[in-house]
């Protein structure tokens, strides 16, 4: 079964893209509409080609990223990203807090499944 997230939920849409973003650029360099179309792949399907290149601005401007023109067969230049040292510091930063903020809404969402388990239970009764 394919799972979608809403682009159209900014705050979870500000939260997860620069983490996925930064992934996406440890296992491949890549330019901006190829990040947007390897993100709809995943399941933002909805995800607006201007989402991705703020970020991409952002973290470059950090110096997290560095950019070089390419030479494209089928049109311009395209500009390519790839990680720098600090890029790859952030992104496992990123992914550490990623997995510490899902412990917690897992322990949240389960605590809740089991209260409404017994509610339905006592219900029943």
């Amino acid at each position: 079964m394919e799972h979608h997230v809403s682009p159209h939920d900014p705050q979870l849409l500000r939260g997860v893209l620069p983490m996925l973003i930064l992934s996406l650029l440890h296992h491949q360099e890549s330019y901006g509409y190829d990040l947007v179309e390897r993100l709809r792949s995943l399941g933002l399907s909805g995800l607006a080609t201007g989402a991705v290149y703020p970020v991409l601005s952002r973290f470059e401007r950090d110096g997290w990223l560095i950019s070089y023109m390419q030479p494209s067969a089928s049109g311009p230049a395209r500009k390519y990203y790839a990680l720098t040292e600090a890029g790859e510091l952030a992104r496992l930063n990123a992914a550490q807090k990623w997995q510490e903020v899902a412990a917690v809404a897992e322990r949240g969402l389960s605590i809740v499944s089991r209260e409404t388990k017994r509610e339905e239970e006592r219900s029943d009764s």
